[in-house]
């Protein structure tokens, strides 16, 4: 192995170990995808990781001045065709690969900005940060997914983008207490944490099963190596809605809901069924 590709192949592990490290139920998903999905796929899931950790973790630091310069050399990187940061290495290569646009990566990096202004979102700024902070992965994913077809990029674009938001809505759900009470935000438009009621939750909860529907729709039409990956996802994600859907609004203002191991790898199994007979 020559020494570039030695170098490759450490930073695909980085992006690799970046996932596992982070989140146990997007490393399983991404696992269920075909073998040459993985690597690209990791290598997303580091690049939003760390900018995502730019803004919310780094407190003590000038996190304004670590985005731009994580923008900037995200750009070079893409630009050049290498980066000695090994998350923006394997993601430049994953840019160059697909031809993947720099407006989405870009969208992107606009949302995490917004983390360090906004504190609370009307109903535009909320849809801005939702195109941004997960539409537009869910459309950098899908550019791997089609592999150069056009036609069907287009065909699954506003599938994969309810699918981001759902996701994002869920993790806004999920996170409500150590969103409000540790950073100071505030993502649902117009609401008022402390006095959050179960009619409010319901309405959110009904706009987020309809992402998931609309989501459903492109996951069935998805390429073959990429569907079962896909719906794992899905599945983790809706059923951790579930679990917050069951809830007492005061219960997610006091505690984080998760979905346990035990009941991820019976999700595994009945999903691989499912698959397996086209019951999707």
């Amino acid at each position: 192995m020559n020494s570039v590709a030695l170098f490759d192949q450490v930073c695909q592990k980085a992006s690799k170990h970046t996932t596992y490290g982070y989140s146990t139920s997007f490393s399983l998903g991404i696992r269920s995808l075909d073998k040459r999905f993985h690597a690209p796929i990791h290598a997303i899931y580091g690049f939003v990781r760390f900018a995502d950790e730019i803004v919310d973790t780094f407190h003590g630091y000038d996190k304004q001045d670590l985005l731009r310069r994580f923008r900037e050399d995200t750009h070079r990187s893409i630009a050049e065709g290498i980066s000695l940061n090994p998350i923006l290495h394997s993601f430049q290569r994953v840019v160059n690969t697909f031809h993947i646009e720099a407006e989405l990566y870009d969208t992107f990096l606009d949302s995490m900005a917004m983390d360090l202004r906004n504190t609370a979102h009307d109903q535009q700024s909320y849809e801005t940060y939702i195109l941004g902070s997960a539409e537009v992965v869910g459309l950098m994913c899908l550019r791997v997914f089609c592999e150069g077809d056009h036609a069907l990029y287009a065909k699954l674009k506003p599938a994969a983008m309810k699918l981001g938001a759902a996701f994002q809505k869920v993790n806004f759900l999920r996170d409500l207490k150590d969103d409000h009470q540790n950073l100071g935000r505030t993502y649902f438009p117009g609401i008022d944490v402390n006095r959050m009621d179960a009619v409010t939750k319901a309405r959110i909860e009904e706009d987020i099963q309809h992402d998931f529907d609309e989501a459903l729709i492109g996951i069935r039409q998805l390429p073959k190596g990429a569907r079962f990956g896909v719906y794992i996802a899905y599945v983790y994600y809706l059923n951790l809605f579930r679990k917050i859907k069951a809830l007492p609004f005061d219960r997610i203002l006091k505690e984080r809901v998760r979905v346990r191991n035990r009941r991820k790898i019976a999700l595994l199994t009945t999903s691989y069924l499912r698959h397996s007979f086209g019951a999707l």
